[in-house]
């Protein structure tokens, strides 16, 4: 499901549920790389003043999820090659860490719960509901890397998908067409972690969740502009490690 901006609850916090509503929807991938986010725009789509939007915004910018201009507006990044390999480097490093400390804490309703969000992700790849899927994967990963235990690594994996954000728009747009075509199900690179955990193989599990992260950057490679950062015919860091 694609997450909707929504008016702030005077429940809340107004600044930070500014905050984290943007966080979610960039870390899902709901903004196109290069994308323009006016404070005026959203200020009005939150139902708030401008200065928690622009507030939001500045905290964002801090963590390299925006780009802000002078004018206070705020700029999707863009997407090329070197950030890709450098984020997916980053995300195989860090996220591998927490699985391989999290795997062995996942108590049995913890593989149950994966066990249910593969199914999900499986139903929901043939009704092409990729944003769903989206939301599903998160779900899946981070139900690994909470068991870890590690405050520090979830914030930085935090990041990471937060960076992460536009190539997620990028894969759900390259993804969708493949799925209505049946040429991939989504659960395919999540049953093989869950049968390590299920065997208690949690270097396989590990091993798993590394190959997932893998196979999204080598489709998004496909997909992603080579800019003036890297030429298009050098190779993947990644793929010669293999």
């Amino acid at each position: 499901m694609r997450i909707a901006l929504e008016p702030v609850s005077s429940r809340t916090t107004i600044q930070e549920g500014v905050y984290q509503q943007l966080r979610n929807a960039l870390m899902a991938g709901n903004f196109d790389p290069g994308q323009t986010l006016t404070i005026a725009s959203l200020a009005e789509t939150f139902g708030t003043s401008n200065m928690p939007v622009r507030e939001a915004l500045r905290r964002l910018a801090a963590e390299n999820a925006l780009e802000v201009a002078p004018n206070g507006s705020a700029r999707i990044p863009a997407v090329t090659i070197a950030r890709l390999d450098d984020l997916c480097r980053a995300r195989i490093a860090v996220e591998g860490l927490a699985t391989e400390l999290g795997a062995p804490r996942l108590t049995t309703s913890d593989i149950a719960t994966l066990d249910r969000i593969a199914e999900e992700q499986h139903s929901i790849g043939r009704n092409s509901n990729v944003y769903e899927l989206m939301a599903r994967n998160q779900q899946f990963h981070f139900t690994i890397y909470s068991a870890s235990g590690s405050e520090v690594l979830l914030q930085l994996i935090e990041t990471l998908w937060l960076r992460f954000g536009p190539y997620m728009r990028m894969l759900s747009a390259s993804v969708e067409p493949r799925m209505r075509s049946g040429e991939i199900d989504p659960a395919d690179l999540h049953l093989p972690i869950i049968e390590a955990l299920k065997a208690g193989d949690f270097v396989r599990a590990r091993d798993g969740v590394i190959n997932d992260i893998r196979r999204t950057h080598d489709i998004l490679r496909d997909y992603c502009p080579a800019g003036e950062e890297e030429p298009r015919g050098k190779g993947s860091a990644l793929a010669s490690r293999r």
